[in-house]
């Protein structure tokens, strides 16, 4: 009797021994090949999770700080009001975008997100083979954007902020019969100074010129004398870097102050209005005061970063990610160390204007993030005190029940 019940107990120790042997092999310690995911389905039953994130929660926990640089430090003080950004953007009333397109920052692909890649209830009207898109309010006949892929250059080729704030308006007031006050958003992206330097340097020696944009300020564009050309002849193809740098007048240089500065504060391109120190300190200071108080700006290093900042300011969903396109042609350019010195030099206030909007972007990143943390904190703690208050009125209700049962009973008894 002893011998059978020893043998009854060895079969199903060994069975199990076997299966965790079997597992190990399978499964050695530290793989992922066993590992299911919270809220992964397996055979169409759910695995038990705290929370489910939504698929476009697990887009940016994965994928949105692959950009973070390591450690970021803070360096400028921001107040609540620069860091919080939300536009009250209402695109069924008179509320209108101002796209500024700066040269080389990928306004292009920004652009193209804006016409193609929003959700929208009235989505823009694309054709094929035109580069310009109808983007319409719902139900109505009206723009709610202004930008290269919609409205075209109404202001001119490349309007800078001194351009498109006095121009846009009276455009917009040409295009529609009706006149109502209408709040603009103005938005823009910029990029690292010494790659967006080589982009325009590479675009330029393929023929680009841009001549005709017409750099308005103060209600006239300038003149020759105040603005020279770099070159002879139509275009500056073929130009070496050597030669682009020595150009003294390159409005490459420094372009992304210059197109987000009040030009009117320094006597637009007349250079003999003040010194070249108090316009550049001038200069510099409009810029910096301008990007900040814009709805909205986005950095082309981070692409991920810009989209969800642009989804939280304005209360608008992309359809696809953003990508963040490493291999472009400024980043295939060799260049010595004494020649980035030299753009960095060429474009000192370009380098401490994008020091202080990369500062400032990401700590809007961080302070939208860590708010948005703390809703979704605050959220599931509601849903748990809802829970436990649904549960605790469960219990009443059953004891309850239970001694209108007994009183029932015992009422039965005595009867």
């Amino acid at each position: 009797m002893d011998d059978k019940s020893n043998k009854l107990i060895l079969v199903p120790v060994v069975f199990v021994l076997f299966v965790m042997i079997g597992y190990q092999y399978i499964c050695p310690a530290g793989s992922n090949s066993c590992h299911f995911r919270t809220g992964e389905k397996v055979r169409g039953v759910t695995l038990p999770s705290s929370q489910t994130p939504a698929i476009f929660d697990f887009y940016i926990d994965q994928e949105l700080e692959d950009e973070s640089p390591p450690k970021f430090l803070p360096t400028f003080n921001f107040s609540e009001t620069d860091l919080k950004r939300y536009a009250d953007f209402n695109i069924k009333g008179d509320d209108v975008i101002v796209f500024l397109h700066i040269q080389k920052t990928g306004g292009t692909t920004f652009g193209r997100h804006l016409v193609r890649n929003i959700r929208l209830e009235q989505p823009c009207d694309c054709k094929l083979g035109q580069k310009k898109c109808t983007c319409h309010r719902p139900g109505k006949k009206e723009s709610w954007l202004f930008s290269r892929f919609s409205t075209g250059w109404s202001c001119g080729l490349h309007a800078d902020w001194t351009e498109l704030t006095n121009c846009v308006p009276v455009i917009m007031d040409k295009k529609e019969t009706q006149k109502p006050r209408r709040n603009f958003f103005y938005i823009t992206m910029l990029r690292d100074p010494v790659s967006r330097f080589l982009s325009e340097w590479k675009h330029v020696q393929r023929g680009a010129t841009w001549k005709t944009s017409l750099h308005m300020c103060d209600g006239r564009s300038p003149t020759q004398d105040e603005l020279p050309t770099c070159y002879l002849g139509d275009d500056w193809s073929g130009v070496t870097l050597q030669e682009f740098m020595d150009c003294t007048y390159n409005l490459a240089n420094n372009r992304q102050v210059r197109m987000l500065a009040d030009l009117s504060l320094v006597g637009c391109y007349n250079l003999s209005s003040m010194n070249e120190s108090e316009r550049n300190e001038i200069l510099l200071r409009s810029a910096k005061d301008n990007l900040k108080n814009m709805a909205f700006f986005g950095l082309t290093e981070y692409q991920r970063k810009t989209q969800y900042l642009f989804e939280r300011t304005f209360n608008l969903k992309f359809i696809s990610p953003f990508t963040q396109l490493n291999s472009t042609r400024a980043a295939n350019v060799d260049i010595e160390w004494p020649t980035r010195r030299r753009i960095e030099e060429l474009n000192f206030l370009d380098m401490q204007l994008y020091e202080y909007a990369k500062d400032l972007f990401l700590q809007r990143f961080q302070f939208t993030r860590q708010r948005e943390r703390q809703l979704e904190r605050q959220r599931r703690r509601e849903e748990r005190q809802l829970l436990r208050a649904q549960k605790a009125h469960r219990y009443r209700q059953q004891a309850d029940d239970s001694v209108t049962t007994e009183d029932y009973t015992g009422q039965v008894a005595r009867w």
